[in-house]
């Protein structure tokens, strides 16, 4: 068996999972793009030391800051890693707000053609030229469906859409149908964070306010000198506003409203690919909520039960970090 929490940046995913890894024997992989990667820790609220050594977690920091993780490699390796958890007896978890990886880890992905080195970097310099928007309307061109469903401020994703319409003379939005393979010997369970929208900008807002109290500016100064542009997360939430500060493009007020403002887009953007994932059990509020974490247990209880999956909850439980 496999649970899987999902849901917006904020919505306390990471609290509900340490609640049920410690009732169920369980044990955390990580399902978020940027969390993978070394050296980024302020921005990516990652797990706590503390929280990572009362469960083992797996699949943060093991990418270098200037390497590059795909879906379809990011599924490769968590298959790999849940499978060997189930192979302890204990209860893989999946955790995180990245829904292509999701997707990916739990449906397969399309069997894409090779990366263009060449191509890639004539297409990251007309966005330095020209901007994100010049690239995204190129793939409209090429490729409606998957410009309708990426942001335009998605550089990644918009150039590896356009290198596979490019490489195999095919829609990537048509190639998605072909060939994926989806994760065999599993009863997944899907749990959805919906908390009140009110609720969860505030926690956004505040989440991302503090990260800059906590050192962003500073972080994002050493990760820019070290690596520079080689770095890809430098360009996500909260580093990309951090990066703007420290190089004098926003004062520090404007650059946390502007991060503020970007964590709340992407939790919208989060919710909206979700609710087309089929088969969520939405529960309406947040992780760390005791209500919630009671509704969580139940219906795993309920699942394992059903299912007959050997699964049990130790004697002793422990009450899980807010």
């Amino acid at each position: 068996m496999l649970v899987a929490i999902l849901g917006p940046t904020g919505s306390g995913k990471t609290a509900l999972s340490l609640l049920l890894a410690e009732h169920f024997h369980g044990e955390i992989v990580n399902c978020d793009s940027v969390a993978m990667y070394r050296e980024f820790e302020i921005g990516t609220a990652k797990p706590t030391r503390t929280e990572r050594a009362r469960i083992p977690h797996h699949l943060l920091d093991f990418v270098e800051p200037t390497g590059y993780m795909t879906a379809g490699e990011y599924a490769r390796i968590a298959r790999q890693v849940i499978r060997d958890i189930s192979s302890r007896g204990n209860l893989p978890i999946v955790v995180g707000g990245t829904g292509l990886y999701l997707r990916a880890l739990l449906n397969g992905l399309f069997p894409g053609p090779q990366r263009s080195a060449a191509l890639r970097e004539r297409l990251r310099q007309r966005t330095a030229e020209k901007g994100s928007t010049y690239v995204h309307r190129l793939l409209k061109r090429l490729d409606p469906d998957s410009a309708q469903k990426i942001h335009s401020n998605d550089v990644p994703k918009i150039v590896r859409a356009i290198e596979v319409c490019l490489a195999s003379r095919q829609k990537m939005s048509t190639m998605w149908q072909q060939g994926r393979e989806p994760l065999r010997g599993f009863d997944v369970l899907l749990i959805g964070l919906n908390p009140d929208r009110g609720a969860l900008y505030d926690r956004i807002n505040k989440r991302a306010a503090q990260m800059f109290d906590n050192g962003l500016g500073d972080e994002t100064k050493k990760l820019w000198e070290r690596y520079g542009d080689t770095a890809q997360p430098l360009g996500s939430l909260g580093y990309k506003q951090a990066k703007q500060f420290i190089h004098g493009q926003l004062d520090r007020t404007a650059a946390i409203a502007a991060a503020q403002q970007a964590h709340r887009n992407y939790a919208k953007r989060q919710l909206t690919w979700f609710r087309r994932e089929p088969d969520v059990i939405w529960l309406q509020g947040f992780g760390d909520e005791p209500s919630i974490q009671t509704l969580a247990v139940g219906l795993l209880r309920r699942q394992t039960r059903e299912l007959g999956s050997g699964i049990e909850e130790p004697e002793s439980k422990h009450d899980s970090k807010t």
